[in-house]
């Protein structure tokens, strides 16, 4: 599976899907136009991914500042076939990266949190720049 990178647009988040590592990260601001065109093919490579691989372990990194209600669905949307993985034996590791004092953002995480039973999910609080 081929690396995906993004650069951040001032509607949309750095993205760099480094399959080969297992490292995935989403990082800025995510309110694009066409949520579905932005996300779905991230989605689709992540599926891709989690199907052709060995049961490697997969760290997925969220640092948004802000986020819509559509791209929080396609959150979920990308959280749930990891959640999947996870229940299936594979180490999945979800860090919800927040600012300290973002009560808006380290709640969203926690609601996110909930959802999940068997990957892990680590709330990460970082110092105001």
């Amino acid at each position: 599976m081929d690396r995906i990178q993004l650069a951040a647009t001032d509607r949309s988040p750095q993205v760099d899907f480094d399959f080969a590592s297992g490292h995935l990260t989403l990082r800025g601001e995510s309110y694009p136009e066409d949520a579905a065109a932005f996300f779905g093919p991230l989605l689709q490579a992540l599926r891709t991914h989690l199907a052709d691989q060995s049961g490697a372990p997969i760290v997925f990194e969220v640092g948004l500042a802000y986020f819509n209600s559509s791209s929080a669905k396609a959150l979920m949307n990308l959280f749930m076939p990891l959640e999947d993985a996870a229940e299936e034996g594979r180490s999945v590791t979800v860090r919800w990266h927040f600012v300290d004092g973002d009560e808006t953002i380290e709640e969203a995480g926690e609601d996110f949190a909930a959802d999940f039973s068997h990957a892990r999910f680590e709330m990460v609080k970082e110092p105001v720049a």
